[in-house]
C-alpha cells in the first residue's frame, strides 16, 4: 500500500476513532465522535463525516454496515501505531538508550510492579520464558510467547559424563533454556570414572553460562597454551568435545505459550475463531511468524498489524514482540499476539520492559 498522507485534522480524527474503538470495541459513528470534540477544532457532525468518509476511501476506516459507524482498518491500525512511535505519544525504551528496567519512563508503577513480582524468584532463561508468556497474558489479555534462541545461541549450565563401555562415554548436555541433549561418544582411548567426573567439573565450573560454541574454541586453546601445566585434563577435555560431547543438533525450539483462553472470551464469531485457533494452534507456526518479524538484532519493539494476508484469521491480528539478550548471546523474543483492537502504547511498553529485564535478573555470560 502507498504511503498515506493526512492533514493534520484527518490524523486527529483517525486517532480519536481508533481510540474510543479499542476502548468500547464498538463501530465509532460521527455523532458520538461530534460530542467528544465539543466542536473543537471546528469538528461539527457534518465535518466530521466528510473526514471519516475520506479516512474510508484511504483505507483506513471501514463501514461494517450501512447504518454502523467506522471501525479501523488494518491499515489504520499501522497508520496510528507510526504515529504514536513517530509523533512522540509513545517513547519506546532501547538498550541504547540507557534507561534500565527501573526507569520512570513508560510504564506504569503499578504496572512495573505487578511485572517485577511476577518474575521474582526466576533464576534461569527458561524459566524467565515460561514467566514471560504467562505475564504477557495476563497483561494483555491476548496471547502471551516466548521463543528460545536457536540451539547457535545456546549457553552451557551443566554437562555429565557417565561410562558405557570400553572406549564408549555418554555425554548429557543441559542448556541454559532447560534443553537436554545426550549422546554417545566413541573415545580413541579408555577413560576411566574419575577422568570424566574431573572433565566434567572442570568444564561446570569454567564455562557454566558461555555459548557452547565458544566453549570448543576455548577448550582448544587452553589445551595449545597450558597443557604442559594441566596435561592429564586437558587431554581428556579436549578428546571428549573433539568426539561430540558439546555438539549441539538442531532441534526444534522450544516455545511457550499462555492465553488461548483470553482470545476464546473476546471472539464472538464462532467461525472466525475457529479459524483463528486453527492458525495459532500449530506452534511451527507461531515460530515462523517470531522468526521472520522479530529480528534478533534489533534494538526496540516490533509492532505488526495484520500477521497473515494469505489467512483471514491472521489478518485480525497484531504481534507485538522484541528480541529479549543474555549478555551478547540471544535468549529469544518474547511477544504478544492479540486481536488488533487492543491497548498498543502500553503493551509496547510492556513488551519493552519484560524483553530487557532479561538482562537484570539473569546471570549474563562470560565475557
Amino acid at each position: 500500500m502507498p504511503e498515506v498522507r493526512l492533514s493534520p485534522r484527518e490524523r486527529l480524527v483517525l486517532t480519536a476513532i481508533i481510540d474510543a474503538y479499542i476502548t468500547t470495541g464498538e463501530p465509532v459513528a460521527s455523532q458520538a465522535l461530534a460530542r467528544g470534540f465539543a466542536d473543537r477544532e471546528g469538528l461539527g457532525s457534518a465535518t466530521l463525516r466528510n473526514v471519516m468518509s475520506t479516512l474510508g476511501e484511504l483505507g483506513l476506516l471501514e463501514q461494517p454496515h450501512t447504518s454502523a459507524g467506522r471501525v479501523p482498518t488494518a491499515a489504520g491500525f499501522r497508520f496510528y501505531v507510526e504515529q504514536l512511535t513517530q509523533a512522540g505519544r509513545l517513547t519506546v525504551l532501547t538498550r541504547g538508550s540507557g534507561t534500565g528496567p527501573g526507569s520512570e519512563a513508560g510504564l506504569s508503577e503499578a504496572t512495573r510492579d505487578q511485572i517485577e513480582d511476577s518474575f521474582s524468584g526466576v533464576a534461569r532463561s527458561h524459566e524467565y520464558l515460561e514467566r514471560t508468556s504467562h505475564v504477557l497474558a495476563l497483561l494483555s489479555s491476548g496471547l502471551g510467547v516466548a521463543l528460545a534462541g536457536s540451539t547457535a545461541g545456546q549457553v552451557l549450565e551443566h554437562v555429565h559424563f557417565s561410562r558405557l563401555a570400553t572406549g564408549r562415554v555418554l555425554a548429557v548436555v543441559v542448556t541454559a533454556t532447560g534443553a537436554v541433549q545426550d549422546r554417545v561418544l566413541v573415545l580413541d582411548r579408555e577413560m576411566l570414572h574419575i577422568e570424566l567426573e574431573t572433565a566434567a567439573r572442570y568444564l561446570n565450573e569454567n564455562f557454566r553460562g558461555w555459548p557452547i560454541e565458544r566453549i570448543r574454541t576455548e577448550v582448544a586453546r587452553r589445551a595449545e597454551v597450558e597443557r604442559e601445566t594441566y596435561q592429564q585434563l586437558l587431554t581428556s577435555v579436549e578428546e571428549l568435545c573433539r568426539k561430540g560431547a558439546l555438539t549441539i543438533e538442531d532441534t526444534a525450539q522450544a516455545i511457550f505459550v499462555d492465553g488461548i483462553a483470553n482470545l476464546i472470551s473476546v471472539e464472538r464469531d464462532r467461525e472466525r475463531l475457529r479459524q483463528m485457533l486453527g492458525a495459532l494452534e500449530a506452534k511451527e507456526r507461531l515460530i515462523d511468524l517470531l522468526n521472520a518479524y522479530v529480528d534478533g538484532r534489533q534494538q526496540d519493539v516490533r509492532v505488526v498489524v495484520g500477521l497473515d494476508k494469505g489467512s483471514p484469521a491472521m489478518q485480525d491480528l497484531v504481534l507485538i514482540g522484541a528480541p529479549a539478550r543474555l549478555g551478547g548471546t540471544s535468549l529469544g523474543t518474547v511477544a504478544v499476539i492479540a486481536p488488533t483492537r487492543i491497548q498498543y502504547q502500553e503493551m509496547i511498553q510492556a513488551v519493552s520492559y519484560i524483553a530487557r529485564l532479561s538482562e537484570r535478573i539473569l546471570e549474563s555470560p562470560a565475557d
